[in-house]
């Protein structure tokens, strides 16, 4: 449909251009040989009139690909144009019926001031079409430009087009002077309007055109009618005004390619337009300048003029006040900019970025120069158990706290996460003081919260030729090392301390890659009934074969995997193993010979949230049965957060048991047996450790004895079952056997073996004689199978 209109549009264009040339011919063969009467040459306008609404009627009909301000516009154009043909065709019919007067008869008063209609209406389309929207200066701006592009096409207009007309020798009649300066006024409305026009539906060049329509064939018909007289009558009503219909027809085809994606406006908006009509408005008194007479035409032009020069003052005051204004705000931006880069955007205090920069600037100076590493320790804790919202407060009040204790000597930062630093360049503060002062500071509730935090702090003093890496370093070390020594202190860095820290901490290397060259085993360690040693479960423990330094204990590697995140890998491949080979386990010596297989889980693996789906793997792919699995966690891990919380109960639900490892060590043990959903308690260590004998240490065996008592008695209370952990002689299973304990593990009931060593032990198992079922009823209902209680 749109091809088809476009077709349509085209015909148009060459219909009313054909009309043109018609009227050319006809005028031709009029001035020459007199043609037919003078009366003819008013019928070509209207004739272009009607074809020229024909086609703004195709393209308002045309509804699509037309929005509706474009439809609106050429609506207002289609009652222009149609209104202006009847006007014409009115003059047309009253000239035809008056040839004899044609050449002095003056237009009708109606036909007048139908075409007059017609201009405004041309004019009330172009003003409905949105200009690019502006606000503030901006707007004054624009309407400053368009003033003063109006009034400059205006003056130069009147001084070159109507005021000759009005004082010609041969004056035309008001009503044709009126209609020429209605095309005048069109014409400087549509520069000062269309110029500042965004790229819209409706395409700028066809509304420069429908615009032209008017200004330019009464610009032509204002010229020879000041230089030829009521002559110019004929040329200007068969050639000169038939060139408005063409105009607008042609108006019409470039909104039809525009509506098909053919001219993309570049929403240019009139940048040079006050310019140029300053430079035109200067043509009256170039004018003058050169001699022509100072009439009142002139005085007019001339007043435009300096209406003109006022504006554009006013524009240029404008003009240079938002200059200012954006070259505030542009270094304003800056300076933002530069802060933000140099800031820490929570707290305010100096950045890491920062940081290094005055840091190398002061190791430039001859000045002492220290820095104190400052970090919190279990920070983590708080965020995981009261929200980042606290957790970012609390940072905020170490901060706050940070400048106050540094004052103006030292330059409090923030390095990042909840570390932070102190620069001091003031020879006069003791870094060590400094450092006593802040940890005294942190005895003390902080925060609207009221907490208690503690630090870790590094100290560091630039030596003789030191770089800003290598003072950063040693802070760093010095803060590990204090961390080492048992946190909530401070530690100066001394030569000799960088090489066992940094030793530790390029263990974290070594274990990725050793997860990555398969360098870990799994070893089990029996858990085994203490009346007559039935093996009735494992505890799965990981060993680092090292390729240079042979089997590393877990104690050495397990905090620097904890420390890098790496444990959760490394439990991953720990549970894998160990679901899979309990798994092969049960299809070897069947369901009543392993009871189950446990394994310990770090506070890490809990908060990592596919954790769970990882556990489901793992029974899914070795086939083992949920409640043949026991993951032990200790009481540091279950107080971790609501993460932590969702996924042991999560696990108890699908019938995993959890285990509370090294229980009576922490400081909630009996809260967490309420909160916790606990199937067996460990008793640690350390409360089986001197349990028979009298040691001379600080605890006796009875106290030990008690310790031991209270927890199988809570135990039993809870109806929860025990494992007594770390039996190392004969005497120690029988004390332990006297105060109800019925299952043990240590290295005297069995050490730590391979997978194989554990397959000899079951096989040995099942050829001695069958005796009765291992343990009685199981705590749960969730299976049958039975567990460690006699």
């Amino acid at each position: 449909m749109t091809r088809t209109v476009d077709r349509g549009t085209g015909r148009y264009v060459r219909a009313t251009a054909a009309v043109t040339a018609l009227g050319t011919v006809w005028c031709l063969a009029y001035l020459t040989v007199g043609a037919g009467s003078e009366a003819l040459s008013y019928v070509f306008v209207p004739i272009g009139g009607v074809l020229a609404t024909a086609a703004v009627l195709d393209k308002v009909r045309n509804r699509a690909g037309l929005d509706p301000v474009a439809r609106r516009f050429w609506r207002a154009v289609l009652l222009s144009v149609g209104v202006m043909t009847i006007g014409y065709a009115w003059l047309a019919v009253d000239m035809l019926t008056h040839a004899a007067e044609a050449r002095t008869r003056s237009m009708p008063i109606a036909a007048a001031g139908c075409v007059a209609a017609g201009f405004g209406f041309a004019l009330w389309a172009l003003v409905r079409v949105p200009v690019a929207p502006t606000g503030g200066v901006e707007r004054w701006r624009v309407l400053l430009d368009r003033t003063i592009a109006f009034l400059g096409s205006a003056a130069v207009l009147w001084y070159v087009g109507l005021a000759p007309m009005l004082s010609a020798r041969e004056p035309w009649s008001r009503q044709a002077t009126l209609l020429v300066g209605l095309g005048f006024l069109a014409a400087a409305g549509a520069a000062a309007k269309v110029s500042y026009i965004v790229c819209g539906p409706v395409d700028r060049l066809a509304m420069r055109l429908i615009a032209a329509s008017g200004g330019v064939p009464a610009g032509a018909v204002a010229v020879l009618a000041v230089q030829f007289g009521y002559v110019a009558t004929i040329p200007a009503q068969s050639i000169v005004m038939p060139l408005a219909p063409v105009l607008i027809t042609l108006g019409v085809a470039v909104q039809g390619r525009a509506d098909r994606g053919l001219r993309p406006d570049r929403g240019r908006k009139g940048v040079l337009l006050p310019y140029l009509a300053i430079v035109a408005v200067d043509v009256p008194l170039i004018a003058v300048a050169f001699g022509a007479p100072l009439r009142w035409p002139v005085r007019v032009a001339l007043i435009a003029t300096v209406a003109v020069t006022a504006l554009v003052t006013v524009r240029q005051y404008v003009a240079s006040r938002e200059n200012a204004r954006l070259l505030r705000n542009t270094r304003e931006q800056e300076e933002r900019l530069q802060y933000e880069v140099s800031h820490d955007g929570l707290t305010g205090l100096a950045n890491r970025a920062l940081f290094r920069d005055r840091l190398a600037a002061a190791l430039t100076t001859t000045g002492p120069t220290a820095v104190l590493l400052v970090d919190l320790d279990d920070f983590k804790v708080v965020n995981d158990l009261l929200g980042h919202g606290v957790g970012d407060r609390l940072l905020l009040s170490v901060a706050r706290l940070l400048q106050t204790e540094a004052g103006a000597a030292g330059l409090p930062v923030r390095v990042g996460g909840d570390e932070f630093a102190v620069l001091l360049t003031d020879g006069g503060t003791d870094p060590e003081e400094l450092a006593g002062r802040l940890l005294t500071a942190l005895t003390r509730p902080i925060s609207e919260h009221r907490l208690l935090v503690q630090a870790s702090i590094g100290i560091a003093v630039a030596a003789p030729g030191a770089t800003v890496d290598s003072v950063l370093l040693n802070a760093d070390v010095a803060m590990y090392t204090a961390k080492e020594r048992g946190k909530a202190g401070f530690v100066r860095y001394a030569d000799g301390m960088r090489e066992p820290v940094l030793a530790h901490m390029q263990l974290g290397g070594e274990l990725r890659r050793a997860l990555e060259n398969d360098e870990f085993r799994v070893v089990y360690q029996p858990i085994v009934r203490l009346d007559d040693g039935r093996l009735i479960g494992v505890e799965a423990l990981v060993r680092w074969h090292h390729p240079v330094r042979g089997v590393v204990g877990p104690a050495e590697f397990i905090p620097a995997a904890e420390r890098t995140g790496l444990i959760v890998p490394l439990g991953r491949f720990v549970l894998r193993e160990t679901c899979g080979q309990a798994s092969a386990w049960l299809a070897e010596f069947g369901p009543e010979a392993l009871a189950e297989a446990g394994l310990n889980v770090s506070a890490r693996q809990l908060h990592d949230p596919d954790f769970v789906a990882e556990v489901t793997a793992a029974l899914t792919d070795s086939g083992l049965p949920c409640e043949r699995l026991v993951l032990e966690v200790t009481e540091s891990a279950v107080l971790r957060g609501q993460q932590v919380s969702r996924a042991l109960h999560e696990l108890d639900r699908m019938g995993i048991r959890l285990a509370l490892d090294d229980f009576g060590t922490g400081e909630s043990s009996l809260s967490l047996l309420r909160a916790f959903p606990a199937a067996i308690i460990k008793l640690d260590k350390s409360f089986v450790d001197g349990i028979e004998i009298d040691d001379g240490g600080p605890v006796t065996p009875d106290a030990r004895q008690a310790v031991a008592r209270a927890v199988i008695q809570l135990a039993g209370a809870l109806g929860l079952a025990t494992v007594a952990e770390g039996i190392e002689s004969a005497e120690q299973v029988a004390v332990l056997r006297e105060l109800g304990y019925t299952v043990g593990q240590g290295y005297f009931l069995g050490e730590p073996m391979t997978a194989d060593g554990v397959s000899r032990l079951l096989a040995v198992q099942r050829k001695a004689a069958p005796g009765p079922h291992p343990g009685g009823q199981r705590n749960s209902d969730r299976s049958g199978l039975s567990l460690y209680r006699a």
